[in-house]
């Protein structure tokens, strides 16, 4: 049986799936046809349920739970993995430092922010805190720092490897939007998951959900293995960067979830429900 997969192309991704699709483990039966894609793009394939199995932010997943349910085995949660808030100025960077969670003078209201997507966790968490910034672009993740250079923007919010490289190109962080969440939540952040299609059989569902976490844990197992095919899809880094990346957003919670990272997952979608940031919905968020 052939299933369709989305994922995107950043080291973390390929890192968790490179023995799935390339069977250094036993699929069972299940073939997988792969589709690389940024994480918005991912998003609205899931809006449209273009695919079986996607990656998709957990902003996202409010908007597509009742067409998808969630895996086990798959997801980026963590503590200090949050999206950056960046700017090229030391002047703003310490003067919207002090105001995170708190009401922003009038005066900060019409900078121009470069986000992921409007769908992105990066883009929810950046609400909680800022929610005064409404003037956003929506860009691909790869182009936030060069527009931010360009002074075609007056912020950007960064996600994936760009983290590790903002300061290299002369920017400055405002604030970690993820250590704004732990601090606030005390909860591992929800970056994004691992969904596959209600409409698939149960055992189906739970057969990819035990792949997945095969695939996890034979690269742990051989964090080698898949280099050339992680450095194939990776934007241009060396390979300390590259694992960097890796260990920053695969982890514990990427095999299973367990009962932490279902609680965390769940206290967004109640934080969400509640500011009315996202639809309610009366479907089981989990995989059963």
């Amino acid at each position: 049986m052939k299933l369709s997969l989305g994922f995107s192309p950043c080291p973390n991704d390929t890192f968790i799936f490179d023995a799935l699709i390339h069977h250094k483990i036993d699929t069972e039966g299940l073939t997988f046809e792969v589709e690389y894609h940024d994480v918005e793009t991912l998003n609205h394939k899931a809006f449209n349920r273009e695919l079986a199995i996607t990656k998709l932010s957990y902003h996202a997943f409010a908007y597509a739970v009742e067409d998808y349910e969630l895996l086990d085995a798959g997801s980026a949660l963590g503590f200090g993995v949050g999206p950056l808030l960046i700017t090229k100025r030391t002047e703003l960077a310490e003067q919207l430092a002090a105001f995170a969670g708190k009401p922003l003078p009038e005066q900060f209201h019409q900078l121009k922010v470069g986000i992921p997507g409007k769908y992105t966790t990066a883009n929810f968490l950046l609400g909680l805190a800022y929610p005064s910034l409404q003037n956003k672009e929506i860009m691909v993740f790869s182009d936030i720092e060069s527009a931010l250079l360009d002074e075609r923007i007056d912020l950007g919010l960064i996600i994936h490897e760009n983290r590790f490289t903002y300061q290299d190109k002369g920017l400055f962080k405002v604030v970690d939007l993820g250590d704004y969440w732990e601090k606030t939540t005390e909860s591992p952040i929800p970056l994004g998951g691992i969904v596959i299609r209600r409409d698939m059989p149960e055992e189906i569902k739970n057969k990819v959900n035990k792949l997945i976490r095969k695939s996890v844990e034979y690269a742990f197992a051989n964090p080698k293995s898949g280099l050339e095919y992680i450095r194939a899809h990776a934007q241009e880094m060396d390979e300390e960067v590259m694992y960097k990346h890796i260990d920053l957003y695969v982890n514990q919670y990427s095999v299973d979830l367990g009962p932490l990272g279902k609680k965390a997952i769940q206290s967004m979608f109640e934080r969400a429900y509640a500011l009315n940031i996202v639809p309610k919905t009366s479907k089981n968020i989990f995989l059963k």
